[in-house]
C-alpha cells in the first residue's frame, strides 16, 4: 500500500496547517515496493498465482509511480537544475525507467510458473533497487537544495491527487 508522508507547519496565525512533501511521498513508494518484492522473495517456487499477484501489486505502483516522477517531480528537478550534474541525474532516471518499463512488460506476457518469470523478477528488482538508491541517495538531496518546503508541498500535493486518481490507496 502506498501512504503519504504528511508533515505538519505552523502557518503565520499559528494554526496547524498539513501539506505534503513530495519527497515523502516518493520515499513511501518506494518502500512499500521493495516490501513487495521482500514478500515475492519469500516464496516458495509452487506459489506461482501468487507470485503473479504480487507481480500486478509491483507493475500497477512502478507505472504510477514512474508516471508521476515523469510528470510532475522530474520536470521540476530538470526546471531547476543549474549544472551539468544536476541534468544528468534527471536524464539518467529517465533512462532507467526506460528499462524497468520494458521489464514490466516482459513479466506481463511471462508465464509465471517458469524459471524465466522468476529471473526477470530478479532482475526488475534490482534495476529498481539501483533506480531508488540513486533518487534517494544523490536527486532527493539535490531537490531539497534546490526546492524550498513550499514548492515540495506543491509537488506531494499533485502527486497524491495523480496517486488517487489512479486507484492507489494515499493514506
Amino acid at each position: 500500500m502506498l501512504h503519504l508522508g504528511i508533515m505538519h507547519p505552523i502557518n503565520a496565525v499559528g494554526k496547524e496547517q498539513a501539506f505534503v512533501d513530495a519527497i515523502k511521498i516518493l520515499k513511501q513508494n518506494h518502500a512499500d515496493v521493495k516490501a513487495l518484492f521482500e514478500e515475492v522473495e519469500g516464496l516458495g517456487d509452487r506459489a506461482s498465482a501468487r507470485r503473479k499477484q504480487i507481480f500486478e501489486e509491483i507493475d500497477k505502483a512502478l507505472t504510477v509511480h514512474s508516471q508521476v516522477e515523469e510528470t510532475i517531480f522530474y520536470p521540476a528537478f530538470k526546471e531547476r537544475a543549474e549544472n551539468r550534474e544536476e541534468r544528468l541525474e534527471v536524464l539518467e532516471a529517465y533512462e532507467e525507467h526506460t528499462n524497468v518499463k520494458k521489464m514490466l512488460t516482459e513479466l506481463e506476457t511471462t508465464d509465471p510458473k517458469t524459471e524465466e518469470y522468476s529471473a526477470r523478477l530478479n532482475v526488475l528488482k534490482e534495476l529498481v533497487l539501483h533506480h531508488v538508491k540513486e533518487e534517494e541517495g544523490t536527486m532527493f538531496k539535490m531537490a531539497r537544495e534546490m526546492m524550498d518546503r513550499e514548492e515540495l508541498a506543491q509537488l506531494g500535493e499533485r502527486i497524491a491527487q495523480e496517486e488517487e486518481k489512479a486507484g492507489l490507496d494515499v493514506r
